[in-house]
């Protein structure tokens, strides 16, 4: 039987082990040896934190407690995030981190889903979320670390956003109105 694990080549010398005498792993690695690595959720620039608290409780429906904001508009901290995330404050939003760039917020991805309700000219993947969400099943068991990316409330990821994932994610909705996916976006 295969491990899902890496195998570990021999200690050679005494720098590359701990004082036991076991391989020093890299920090990375251990991470996710410690635990089920949950796909991270990534909100592009979010523009009301009642949004951010409504994915932070969706989020935790589901499990999910890894939360990145990309530049959130009304800054953070953010209060209605708080009052709309009810009982994810402690476990989502406490923890959730920020960054400037989605590049930055990507450092450790090794597969990105964009979230999109429009077509894109861009060579990707297109998978519903079922799909999806079995693919990144598999990358998990492989120790593939992934992310689900989503864009502002009023238009969505930028072509540049979209372009930095793997894949494209989509939802059939109304062609009339495909802004309403947000508040599909985490359930």
């Amino acid at each position: 039987m295969v491990s899902s694990v890496m195998a570990f080549t021999p200690v050679v010398n005494s720098s590359q082990a701990d004082s036991a005498g076991l391989p020093r792993l890299p920090v990375l690695l251990l991470r996710r040896m410690a635990r089920h690595m949950e796909p991270v959720i990534i909100l592009v620039r979010p523009q009301m934190g009642e949004n951010i608290g409504a994915a932070a409780r969706a989020m935790l429906n589901f499990g999910l407690t890894e939360l990145r904001l990309v530049e959130p508009r009304d800054g953070w901290p953010n209060p209605r995030a708080v009052a709309m995330a009810s009982g994810a404050a402690g476990q989502v939003l406490d923890r959730a981190r920020v960054f400037p760039t989605l590049a930055e917020a990507m450092f450790d991805i090794d597969y990105a889903y964009a979230t999109t309700a429009r077509g894109r000219e861009m060579t990707k993947p297109v998978l519903t979320p079922a799909t999806a969400m079995a693919d990144a099943h598999e990358r998990d068991a492989r120790g593939e670390r992934v992310a689900l990316i989503y864009g502002p409330e009023r238009a969505g990821l930028e072509n540049d956003d979209v372009a930095r994932a793997n894949a494209i994610i989509t939802v059939p909705v109304n062609p009339d109105f495909p802004r309403s996916i947000w508040r599909r976006r985490c359930c």
